[in-house]
């Protein structure tokens, strides 16, 4: 995430708790499990970017243990204050624009954060840089453009005017410089940048209640910029609302790919 008056999804609005508690449901157990994989221990030096939420720095600093660090960082840190006790270091910091925050990192971590960045590739360079050599890069983010249905089974009207409102939302963050087909370039951004080991998956939940508390989530935070672009209107919004929360409909997310890597 970058400073950006034109940033879509705020952290300090009322649903962005839920959305992190929805990432969270949806995207940690992957998340761990490629940090387990990647041998993340005792002692090691973690940079979390544009942490967000507190459910992966929370998970690093269990892991590393007093010898370790894990420095969290965000534009906006309002969320992480709980966790700001060592191992933990909160800085606000803007992964497209600042120096990174140290050296000698031994595993740099984002998710589902350079999508939104600007300046992706001064982001990544900068992620890399920090790495000690040997160090682990993971990044994890969505390609909304590979999969662009909230409904996959689009069967009725109403699981139209969820694709028509998705479709609204991937607009609008484009308007503001997101990549919405991202995910799918990792592998050949990390390759290209010289790390080594380069391997990749993704993935997809097709239905879950985390997916439903998501959308809701979103829909109340975008809601009025969806009326002001003239995309939907507030009778359209407040109609899918109830279809979401009535629990009837299939919901998905986009696919969420991770790629990592090694420093030379």
């Amino acid at each position: 995430m970058t400073r950006s008056d034109g940033y879509l999804l705020d952290n300090r609005q009322n649903e962005a708790g839920q959305r992190f508690d929805a990432f969270a449901t949806l995207f940690d157990p992957t998340t761990f499990r490629h940090l387990e994989d990647l041998g993340v221990a005792p002692g090691w030096r973690c940079w979390e970017v544009g942490a967000g939420g507190t459910s992966v720095v929370s998970w690093l600093a269990e892991k590393v243990g007093p010898t370790g660090k894990v420095v969290a960082t965000d534009i906006d840190a309002s969320l992480l204050g709980a966790v700001a006790r060592p191992p933990v270091e909160v800085r606000v910091h803007d992964v497209g624009a600042d120096e990174p925050p140290g050296d000698g990192f031994d595993l740099v971590h984002a998710r589902l954060v350079l999508v939104h960045v600007p300046d992706r590739d001064r982001a990544l360079r900068s992620m890399i840089q920090a790495l000690r050599p040997g160090g682990l890069l993971l990044i994890e983010d969505a390609d909304p453009a590979l999969q662009p249905l909230i409904c996959p089974d689009e069967h009725g009207p109403e699981q139209r005017l969820a694709n028509r409102l998705r479709q609204g939302f991937r607009r609008l963050l484009a308007d503001r410089g997101a990549d919405l087909s991202y995910g799918r370039k990792l592998p050949r951004l990390l390759r290209e940048a010289g790390l080594q080991g380069v391997e990749a998956d993704a993935y997809f939940p097709v239905t879950s209640p985390a997916c439903t508390a998501l959308e809701a989530a979103t829909v109340r935070q975008i809601r009025d910029r969806l009326v002001a672009a003239g995309l939907a209107t507030d009778e359209e919004i407040e109609r899918h609302l109830v279809s979401v929360e009535a629990g009837t409909m299939d919901l998905t997310t986009a696919p969420m790919i991770s790629a990592w890597g090694r420093k030379a």
